[in-house]
């Protein structure tokens, strides 16, 4: 019976595997940031980087208030993953009450993280996306309003992050019991804090290339479990769930710490993106946890006979595309574009 049950679940893997690369991105973010500085009476420094690989149609330009003008051509270079241009500007009157937006951002699945620091020490912050391309600069920034951008750049990291979300999905059908599964998402989510918190503070620095393989591997390591349960072997995985997830979940937090650290997030703005975006990622895992539950509770109601090892499928599923993403990240690594 299991070798039947592994013949058909893997005749269902293979097929689905040769339509699953496709969507094999697994990072639909890929934020920007837009920096500006006040350095003198009518003057400013302009900082534009974007990430080295960027979604399909994210062509951005930063569209800087009317009443500003370049002074000089400026200057472009690489830094760490992404590309920097830097220039100065003049602007009479200077940024408040002025507007100031990023062209492109309408049409793109991306994020843009806009800084503007004036003379007198005052800060705004704000996360541009498609629903909101362009900010009108205040007197004085609402602290909500910062807060509630970071935990809207979260929301969409964990949600667009495919490989984190088949983690998870992976976690909830490895262990079916209500008390058990509440233990090992909360350790998922204590392990991933603690090493996001590390890595924005730059306490550990982790190259972000061999984390992104190892997540794969993560994936694999937990669809295996998923398999060798279904067909009766016992797993310690199964038994202390909650290690794994949280052993894993440091894992997971450098990933996480990623979609800000290394897109170059000033100093000034690391305690409000820690807080906001961590709460943003857990308000995503949740959401994501719920509808999968009620997919299945769903699925169990209908009154249809499921051919057997379909209860095994998932976790081939799971493991193809796991193992796609561990080679890809593995050879980039060797390979770099």
């Amino acid at each position: 019976m299991a070798r039947r049950i592994r013949f058909r679940a893997r005749v269902f893997a293979s097929l689905l595997g040769v339509a699953l690369p496709s969507v094999a991105g697994a990072h639909a973010l890929a934020p920007s940031l837009l920096e500006l500085r006040e350095v003198g009476p009518e003057q400013a420094v302009v900082r534009w980087k974007q990430p080295l690989k960027q979604p399909a149609g994210a062509e951005l330009r930063p569209l800087l208030p009317e009443n500003c003008s370049a002074l000089g051509e400026g200057e472009s270079f690489r830094e760490g993953t992404g590309v920097v241009t830097e220039g100065e500007i003049r602007c009479p009157g200077g940024f408040i009450g002025q507007r100031i937006g990023v062209e492109g951002l309408e049409a793109s699945p991306t994020a843009v993280l806009l800084s503007l620091q004036l003379g007198d020490g005052a800060r705004v912050r704000q996360v541009l996306t498609a629903d909101r391309p362009s900010l009108l600069i205040p007197e004085r920034e609402a602290a909500l309003d910062v807060a509630t951008g970071y935990v809207e750049l979260g929301v969409e990291h964990i949600l667009g992050g495919l490989d984190h979300l088949l983690f998870v999905l992976a976690l909830v059908l490895l262990v079916r019991e209500r008390r058990a599964l509440f233990w090992t998402i909360t350790a998922f989510t204590a392990g991933h804090s603690i090493t996001l918190a590390l890595a924005i503070l730059e306490w550990i620095v982790v190259p972000q290339a061999p984390i992104e393989a190892a997540i794969a591997f993560s994936i694999y390591v937990l669809a295996v479990e998923i398999v060798r349960r279904e067909e009766g072997r016992p797993t310690a995985l199964e038994r202390r769930p909650w290690w794994v997830a949280g052993g894993f979940g440091l894992l997971h937090g450098l990933g996480f710490a990623g979609a800000l650290a290394e897109v170059g997030l000033p100093q000034q703005e690391i305690p409000l993106a820690l807080v906001s975006f961590n709460v943003g990622i857990e308000v995503g895992q949740l959401f994501f946890v719920g509808l999968v539950l009620l997919g299945w509770k769903a699925l169990r109601a209908l009154p249809v006979a499921w051919p057997a090892g379909i209860a095994v499928a998932p976790a081939y599923a799971i493991g193809i595309l796991a193992a796609f993403w561990f080679f890809e990240r593995s050879w980039e690594m060797v390979m770099p574009v």
